[in-house]
């Protein structure tokens, strides 16, 4: 069985997600290790109720993003972990830890990319006025927000849409979308050439 560490930054919504999901046998691999960078996180809390062992490492304390990034990577070497999973993990993970887990670190994206990449991409699109907005699930790259699409999901916009009420429907796709997009990968069915990622049959 796989092992997956998750890093999460905040409310950890998508760390419950996929807790819940390999709980449910949906998504098979183990949890090893939840990571954040902020004490404060809810998603520590997460952890901590379903037993799962997790790491609270403060910037502060290393000199550089790469410092702070080779620390992590001795942890994740420790626990034999085979994938990164990001879920609301707010920085920018370095060159060098791409490297390490090169096609093993995936992302969720609360817009169809390439558009609206950033942190607001809920915002960006309410603001921008387009009809339709999404969720992504995306390989991690050295290019923010740019790696090769593993899977998309389309939502359509309605016309009495807040901020709250896009944000909600969006929270609940990425909820669906991103345990899919794990059991997929845990299980050898993608394959990644240039940009492109193909599902095995």
């Amino acid at each position: 069985m796989k092992n997956l560490a998750v890093f999460s930054s905040g409310f950890g919504s998508n760390l419950q997600a996929i807790v819940n999901s390999v709980k449910k046998s949906k998504v098979k691999a183990n949890i090893a290790l939840v990571i954040s960078d902020n004490v404060d996180a809810y998603s520590l809390v997460r952890a901590k109720k379903a037993g799962i062992d997790f790491l609270y490492a403060d910037p502060a304390d290393f000199k550089d993003r790469t410092s702070y990034d080779k620390f992590i990577v001795r942890r994740l070497k420790k626990e034999k972990i085979d994938y990164v999973v990001l879920a609301g993990f707010m920085r920018i993970i370095s060159d060098y830890f791409i490297r390490q887990y090169k096609h093993k670190i995936i992302n969720i994206h609360p817009a169809l990319l390439p558009s609206f990449k950033g942190t607001q991409a809920i915002s960006d699109a309410l603001d921008y006025g387009v009809k339709v907005t999404g969720v992504t699930v995306h390989f991690v790259t050295s290019t923010l927000d740019g790696g090769p699409v593993i899977l998309q999901s389309a939502l359509d916009i309605k016309d009495d849409d807040t901020l709250i009420s896009l944000s909600e429907r969006i929270h609940r796709l990425e909820h669906k979308l991103y345990p899919k997009a794990l059991d997929l990968l845990v299980n050898g069915k993608l394959l990644v050439k240039g940009r492109k990622v193909f599902v095995k049959r």
